[in-house]
């Protein structure tokens, strides 16, 4: 396993004068919690048509997510540590075929037999506030970590989450650095944002500092809205706003509404400037859920987001994220859940993606993708809780290679302690 920490004198210090005292207080270890999550990927991706950028991107390789989450110290202050170790090994790679996102690879195609870190977190709790610094792995609107391959991305920061008010949540942070999800490194944080030539925006450096705030707040159990401010050092600021409400309709009829709208501009010499507004309806009927969805974006660049994260609008899909800049896109989106025919486990995922034209380059493009995803996940017997997931995609474009794609994943995850 490849690590970028220090295996010596600042790990043992940490383990043997901080972690070892805090393992001696009962509560700590009461409720502590270790997992052994597994996770067996195959990925096909062929390219064809418009200047692909290879003819076939295919592995097949297996991950590994050990996670350990201590309890708090009794006392005012709650004192805990947790670990995440991840380890990814080739099955299957090379002879042309990398650069699926699953393994480590060079510029040369080169895939290493296996790749890997580990970090730890220490945290502390004063009644319901926690602050975390270390290893992150951030699910918010302003920094949403990808794990849609091997291993997820890792972020090393601080991070304070409160929530003493009722029915209200406040979050803010800062990240010094990003492990990418086939990477074994931190790195600085990089801007990904697209300009009318779909190319990078003018003027985005590496950074190592991205800081953010935000509050969500349950209104009523019906109506919840949030609000989040978030600034890459030297690069873009970004406002964050939503709202969501729940109707019920009848006895097993509901319609859900969300907004979500993103206002981003430069800092330092950047070129940003985006406005990002999305609505969605999802009407649900027992196992039924039929959502439509429109993005509309405006400005002379797109939305920008932290590389390697994915953009939180509603039409970013598995391919592709429809984020150029001008590119408007509507969504139709259905869901199933096959427990209300007697298949508990089973479910069904089918989206269709279509942007307007917009200008790329000086000319008119325009993209579709269509994603389906059939998953289950075993209900009894020896292999109880085991998932299996196909995830076919179908992208096509007037301004890019077009692609088929299909993945196969295995799931499992063990419960150690």
């Amino acid at each position: 396993m490849h690590s970028t920490s220090n295996p010596c004198l600042p790990l043992s210090t940490l383990v043997g004068g901080c972690v070892l005292p805090l393992m001696c207080q009962a509560q700590f270890i009461d409720d502590s919690q270790l997992t052994l999550g597994a996770r067996n990927f195959y990925m096909n991706r062929d390219f064809h048509g418009d200047r692909p950028p290879q003819s076939k991107a295919q592995e097949w390789a297996q991950g590994f997510v050990l996670r350990y989450q201590s309890g708090f110290t009794q006392g005012s202050v709650g004192l805990g540590v947790d670990g995440l170790g991840l380890q990814g090994i080739k099955l299957d790679s090379g002879g042309g075929t990398a650069h699926t996102g699953a393994l480590l690879a060079d510029r040369n195609g080169d895939v290493a037999d296996q790749y890997g870190s580990f970090g730890l977190t220490a945290k502390a709790r004063v009644a319901s506030s926690v602050l975390s610094t270390g290893i992150h792995e951030p699910l918010l609107p302003v920094a949403f970590r990808n794990d849609t391959r091997l291993l997820p991305q890792t972020f090393k920061g601080t991070q304070l989450v409160s929530n003493d008010i009722q029915d209200l949540t406040l979050t803010l942070g800062r990240f010094d650095s990003v492990r990418q999800r086939n990477s074994t490194d931190h790195e600085d944080l990089q801007m990904v944002a697209l300009a009318r030539n779909g190319r990078q925006v003018a003027g985005g450096i590496a950074s190592d500092r991205f800081t953010y705030s935000g509050a969500s707040y349950s209104i009523r159990p019906e109506l919840k809205a949030g609000y989040f401010h978030a600034q890459l050092k030297d690069n873009y600021r970004q406002h964050y706003g939503n709202l969501t409400h729940t109707a019920a309709l009848g006895k097993s009829l509901s319609l859900k509404s969300e907004l979500r709208y993103f206002q981003s501009a430069g800092l330092g010499r950047t070129e940003v400037d985006n406005r990002n507004l999305g609505l969605m309806q999802t009407l649900s009927y027992r196992g039924h859920a039929l959502s439509l969805i429109y993005q509309d974006q405006s400005g002379r660049s797109g939305m920008p987001f932290i590389s390697g994260t994915d953009p939180y609008g509603f039409n970013t899909s598995t391919y592709k994220s429809f984020v150029h800049a001008g590119e408007d896109s509507w969504q139709v989106r259905y869901r199933y859940d096959f427990a209300a025919l007697g298949l508990p486990g089973l479910s069904l995922m089918s989206r269709y993606v279509r942007s307007n034209e917009f200008t790329l380059d000086q000319r008119q493009a325009r993209e579709r993708e269509l994603d389906t995803d059939l998953a289950y996940v075993i209900q009894n017997g020896p292999l109880k809780d085991l998932g299996l997931r196909w995830r076919n995609v179908v992208y096509r474009a007037k301004h890019a290679a077009n692609v088929d794609e299909n993945r196969l994943i295995l799931e499992y995850s063990l419960k150690l302690w």
